[in-house]
């Protein structure tokens, strides 16, 4: 993840760029952001997170996370992103049984009866899902206190505009401005 920090604060940019890269590491986010910008004002107070996901979020189906193979009667599932194990597991078990579904180890799963076809359909993650999760760790990432927040999200860009104070035109124009830097449309807007 390439993390980009503007601010006038060398030491507080450094230690804050390592901040956020240890939230987002913690709350399993960074392998998700391909890049990122952390616009640091806290004299006016000003706060503006920009992200570029890797992918834009979507719903991801068991075929999207991992490989899947039949074999008469039984599927051989290995997981290949770990993040979404256990909402794999959980839609299997919903769907055929805890009796047809054997975990032989942490990422393979095998499944009596199962059809590829409903696999390419089972949904085991929602795209509003990850985006509220990536949001929740952005909002983590920012300073205690900071309550008035807008967030511009557009496809795989989200940026979140963030101060104590009245949320000023300038401040938005800003936010936009780095939004549209990063990818996004500049035009979007989401609170």
């Amino acid at each position: 993840m390439d993390i980009q920090v503007v601010g006038d604060d060398p030491f507080g940019d450094e230690a804050y760029k390592k901040l956020f890269e240890d939230t987002m590491s913690d709350l399993n986010k960074a392998v998700l952001i391909d890049k990122a910008k952390l616009i640091l004002k806290p004299k006016v107070p000003l706060f503006i997170f920009s992200i570029v996901l890797k992918a834009d979020p979507g719903n991801k189906t068991v075929v999207d996370v991992a490989n899947v193979r039949e074999e008469s009667n039984m599927t051989y599932i290995t997981i290949t992103q770990e993040r979404y194990a256990p909402d794999i597991l959980k839609a299997l078990w919903t769907k055929y049984g805890r009796n047809k579904v054997v975990q032989q180890t942490r990422f393979d799963i095998e499944v009596t009866n199962a059809k590829m076809s409903e696999l390419q359909e089972m949904i085991v993650a929602s795209g509003e899902q990850d985006l509220r999760e990536i949001m929740g760790a952005i909002w983590r990432s920012m300073p205690e206190g900071i309550k008035n927040r807008r967030s511009l999200i557009d496809g795989g860009v989200i940026t979140v505009i963030a101060t104590e104070e009245l949320m000023q035109p300038e401040m938005m124009d800003e936010g936009r401005q780095i939004h549209k830097e990063m990818g996004g449309a500049a035009r979007c807007s989401r609170s």
